[in-house]
């Protein structure tokens, strides 16, 4: 009967163990978690930040765009005047 009960309590200590090691590998995966999470929240962070900045890139590049249009537009204009006097002057 002893034999039986040390047995038992060989098993029993078996299992114990076994769950011991279940508990730790649980726990460093709930850490391994917790860490992807923080990396994932900082990532989408970083991602919010890069948008507002390329918004603010977008605005300046629309302004810039209508002041190189309005440049062209000055450029053409007195293109033309300088070929209108040319021509005028060229004629009379």
């Amino acid at each position: 009967m002893a034999d039986t009960t040390n047995h038992r309590l060989d098993r029993i200590e078996e299992k114990l163990d076994k769950l011991a090691t279940a508990m730790v590998s649980i726990a460093r995966a709930e850490e391994k978690i917790a860490a992807m999470q923080e990396f994932q929240h900082n990532q989408i962070e970083r991602v919010n930040r890069l948008s507002v900045k390329l918004d603010d890139i977008e605005k300046k590049v629309d302004e810039n765009h209508r002041t190189v249009c309005l440049i062209n537009k000055l450029v053409y204009a007195a293109l033309i005047a300088a070929v209108g006097a040319y021509v005028a002057q060229y004629f009379t």
